[in-house]
């Protein structure tokens, strides 16, 4: 089946939360918050190795784990052993457990994260205004740099296309999905590894006067790639993007995603949204809603990445409920992906919107499969919103092999 150039599916996701390892649970945890005490930190070292813990703040570790198993999810990663070890056991330097399967020129990162680093970036400055710059590792100094969390996650797998950091308030995490999506559509890589994480700490608790229980501990990631280049390699989308929008308010977002009043199947509210009266509020009440940072905690930066990871749970329990999706599996196809430049397919690279207009799927989804994901309010300075769909059954035994577009990076 041909594509467009500007179709985005997710093919892979990944958490670093504590309890809960899939989007299913963290759908659960959303709808049926857990009372009682709460689960354990996140263990990284159980998923990175200790040696992956050197010289890295706490937030980027969570990325680093979240992004991992979003590759593996995306079958990305060799799946001949545990990424990241090797005779000498887990080493910070890619290897060839740890580098991905198609060549690292075609995977960008985009990342979010408002406050990941803020610990980091305080105590260097305190340590030079009263002592001396002297005084400061050079091993734990360029995790001061905003774009630490984006960079370790392209160094360990060896991803060497556009590498992005946001940080960008509270529509950061849906921004990052968009971006990451447009480099797609746009021709500039093939797939993009999409990851959103923050951490609590003093510092971060001071600035926003809350305690560590209400604020994220965690991280979420996204593999969004082109659907022929998905299909190209076998694998299948978890969930197709929609469009996208970013307001100043709420309402104008959502009349503009949901044009004629149209009911979305779920609504992934912003944080602690606070329903309004009758008639002010822009969803039918009707509409199941879901805020994820009432089981994870403020989620700030991460919050839209968090958000898109637990719709994808929403969409795989609707397939299966209506049995309006029919899964068949996927054959492999084996084959070694180029990163040499050739002729592109007529029209490709032509268009820059992703799921809807030139390019995007050809059977429009109902709204009422869809799910609606909004981050910010109307206090906030924008308002960002997505749709996400499920993605028809594209399996086909042989898929053609698709050459790479005109703007696509290569070396």
């Amino acid at each position: 089946m041909t594509h467009g150039p500007g179709e985005v599916v997710i093919t892979g996701v990944g958490l670093a939360v504590p309890g809960a390892s899939t989007p299913d649970a963290l759908l659960r945890r959303t709808a049926c918050p857990v009372t009682g005490p709460d689960p354990e930190p996140f263990d990284t070292a159980a998923r990175i190795g200790r040696r992956g813990h050197r010289y890295k703040d706490r937030a980027t570790r969570l990325a680093l784990c979240a992004a991992l198993e979003a590759l593996r999810d995306a079958d990305l990663l060799p799946s001949d052993g545990e990424a990241g070890s090797s005779a000498h056991g887990p080493s910070d330097a890619p290897s060839d457990r740890e580098t991905v399967t198609v060549p690292g020129d075609t995977v960008g990162v985009v990342a979010s994260s408002n406050l990941g680093n803020l610990d980091t970036a305080c105590l260097t400055t305190t340590a030079i205004a009263e002592r001396s710059a002297v005084d400061l590792s050079p091993m734990s100094l360029p995790n001061a740099s905003s774009n630490v969390i984006a960079s370790w996650v392209a160094i360990r797998h060896g991803l060497r296309g556009p590498n992005l950091m946001l940080c960008n308030g509270p529509t950061s995490g849906l921004d990052a999905v968009h971006w990451g999506a447009a480099l797609v559509a746009a021709g500039r890589v093939r797939r993009v590894v999409v990851v959103g994480a923050e951490t609590h700490n003093a510092v971060v608790e001071d600035l926003l006067g809350r305690s560590a229980g209400e604020l994220l501990d965690g991280a979420a990631a996204l593999v969004v790639e082109g659907a022929r280049w998905a299909e190209a390699r076998g694998a299948r989308g978890v969930a197709a993007l929609g469009p996208y929008e970013r307001r100043a308010g709420l309402t104008g977002c959502v009349e503009a995603l949901l044009p004629d009043a149209a009911a979305p199947g779920v609504w992934f509210t912003p944080e602690r949204y606070a329903e309004g009266p009758a008639g002010a509020v822009p969803v039918s009440r009707a509409v199941p809603r879901y805020d994820v940072t009432g089981a994870v905690g403020r989620a700030s930066g991460a919050l839209g990445v968090l958000q898109c990871v637990a719709a994808v749970g929403w969409l795989a329990r609707a397939a299966a409920t209506t049995g309006a999706e029919r899964v068949e599996p996927v054959q492999r196809v084996e084959r070694v992906e180029s990163a040499e430049p050739v002729e592109p397919d007529a029209g490709a690279g032509s268009g820059t919107a992703f799921g809807a207009g030139p390019g995007g799927a050809r059977d429009p989804v109902p709204v009422s499969r869809q799910a609606l994901i909004t981050s910010g309010d109307d206090t906030a300075d924008a308002v960002a919103g997505l749709l996400l769909r499920p993605t028809p059954d594209r399996s086909h035994p042989h898929p053609a092999r698709a050459p790479l577009i005109s703007m696509e990076c290569s070396r």
